[in-house]
């Protein structure tokens, strides 16, 4: 099926970004000197089938809004993420993997089992110097440091990622897309160079991605259509020093419902990211810039006729003081216009609060691993603004307060 939906969708409004990163993957792999001849074994554990899981518990507390569930009061214990990982290697070069998920995070992710990612990977070259392979099936977006990993909580720098990049509002959108992709490394003295290139078919939906875009009410349903989806990665043999620049051009169409206002619209999402990071033997730094182009047309409704540019930036540092104890310290910023950062151009035109267009997170953290399955982290956030925010824990967005405290906690268990 995925394939006749390739086949039938490819057209060409590609954009030259994405396509120059899935050209790279071919030009570094294929530019090696070193023959097929010089291909490793990769027999090891062929036909054995492994299973590893993890589960968490979370605690969400606000002072103000609602994070996760209904996070103000009492706090919610609504942030729950249990998942079963397998791979299985039935072939020297062709190896199968998947996740069941279950999630539970307020209104936008209220729980049930549903496949995370599933794909078949064949892995065509594979020596000391270099690796080519392709991927087909539900896969992991490689946007940025954290989102192919931001699923398993041992992976992430915090309980919460920075949200003006790493959005949980719409994190199906983000997280994983249904196509093929193809990937390359190349392996040298002076560091290694790894990209990845997807055709992918993204999740768009999920209530909460629709709910983000459109606005509550609607009749109709966002449509997936064919889109494109890279990443280049540079690292440092030691890995001190890691570069990466990702970006994708995601599209879908809206299918009216009946007697709907609305018209059969379209969406256009290009977001850029380009990524740095240092680490040291008790300290790493990261940071990440991000660029979103947003296009919506054709939807009949002046409100839904947009184009605009979000514009997002962190800057993190994590400590090691001990073996097992680290810290975190992480300021997020956040404009879902970068030409009307203020959000007083969106108040004239709409009367909603300016800083529903907006936000600003002050990070602290802290993390305990107490054995190597088990992990205890805590964190405060201090924001202003509230552009992040999901509007289906938040039913009515005008109402919310700019200035909000957020205390998280989460005990993690993985096997």
């Amino acid at each position: 099926m995925i394939a006749s939906k390739l086949s039938m969708s490819i057209n060409n409004n590609k954009s030259s970004t994405t396509a120059l990163l899935g050209c790279t993957a071919l030009v570094f792999v294929l530019s090696s000197p070193q023959s097929f001849a010089d291909e490793l074994p990769d027999s090891d554990n062929l036909n054995q089938l492994r299973v590893h899981g993890f589960l968490s518990q979370g605690y969400i507390k606000t002072n103000k809004n609602n994070f996760f569930g209904k996070s103000t009061g009492d706090g919610s214990f609504d942030f729950r993420e249990v998942g079963l990982t397998a791979s299985l290697r039935p072939l020297s070069k062709l190896q199968l993997s998947g996740q069941l998920l279950h999630r539970s995070a307020g209104e936008g992710s209220k729980g049930g089992i549903r496949i995370d990612f599933g794909f078949l990977d064949y892995n065509f070259i594979n020596t000391p110097a270099k690796e080519f392979g392709a991927r087909l099936g539900r896969m992991k977006n490689p946007l940025g440091f954290y989102n192919d990993t931001r699923d398993v909580p041992f992976t992430r720098p915090s309980i919460l990622l920075p949200q003006s990049i790493y959005f949980d509002r719409t994190r199906n959108l983000a997280l994983a897309s249904d196509g093929a992709q193809v990937y390359g490394e190349s392996r040298a003295d002076w560091g290694n160079i790894t990209a990845q290139f997807g055709t992918v078919f993204p999740q768009v939906n999920d209530r909460d991605t629709e709910v983000s875009i459109l606005g509550s009410g609607r009749l109709g349903d966002l449509k997936t259509r064919l889109s494109y989806i890279g990443r280049i990665l540079y690292e440092q043999a030691d890995g001190r020093f890691r570069l990466a620049f990702s970006g994708a051009q995601v599209n879908a169409g809206y299918d009216p419902g009946h007697n709907d206002p609305l018209d059969s619209g379209s969406l256009k999402f290009t977001p850029l990211i380009l990524s740095a990071q240092y680490n040291a033997e008790h300290w790493s730094v990261t940071s990440e810039y991000a660029l979103r182009m947003f296009h919506l047309q054709g939807f009949g409704v002046p409100a839904l006729e947009q184009k605009f540019t979000g514009e997002s930036i962190y800057l993190q540092g994590i400590y090691r003081f001990f073996s097992n104890w680290e810290t975190v310290l992480r300021y997020d910023v956040l404009f879902t216009d970068r030409k009307d950062r203020s959000g007083k151009k969106f108040n004239e035109l709409t009367g909603r609060p300016t800083h529903n267009r907006f936000a600003r997170d002050l990070t602290f953290g802290l993390r305990w691993n107490a054995t190597p399955a088990i992990m205890l982290s805590a964190e405060y956030h201090r924001i202003t603004g509230t552009a992040w925010l999901s509007p289906l824990d938040n039913t009515d967005l005008t109402q919310a307060g700019k200035h909000w405290n957020l205390f998280a906690f989460q005990a993690s268990y993985r096997f």
